[in-house]
């Protein structure tokens, strides 16, 4: 479950724009703000089905963008690549095969 959660707001914060305000609204306010779908509904003044049925159509709005685009996937991608390229750049005695990894990554990251 917070894996999911997790993955949501990733594909929120690239992707928000794509949704309608009040998919926005309730996605935050579930997502982010942790209600349940009943405190939403009684807040939004609609029935917990209908908050249900509009956070489904959102988040597959979401993954529909991140299945065309891609950015959550590159994202972690380069994030990782960094963390390794940190740990390559702070070991004491960097060699050169460390320092042509490095230099690997930071291509591979570039392109």
């Amino acid at each position: 479950m917070l894996e999911d959660t997790t993955r949501i707001n990733m594909l929120y914060d690239f992707y928000s724009s794509l949704l309608t305000g009040k998919q926005r609204e309730f996605l935050e306010l579930y997502y982010q703000h942790d209600l349940s779908l009943a405190e939403v509904a009684a807040e939004s003044g609609i029935s917990r089905q209908a908050v249900h049925d509009l956070l489904k159509r959102a988040v597959r709005t979401l993954e529909s963008a991140e299945e065309k685009l891609g950015l959550v996937a590159r994202f972690a991608k380069q994030e990782k690549a960094l963390r390794k390229l940190k740990r390559l750049l702070l070991a004491d005695d960097l060699t050169g095969q460390a320092r042509q990894e490095a230099l690997a990554l930071l291509d591979e990251m570039l392109d």
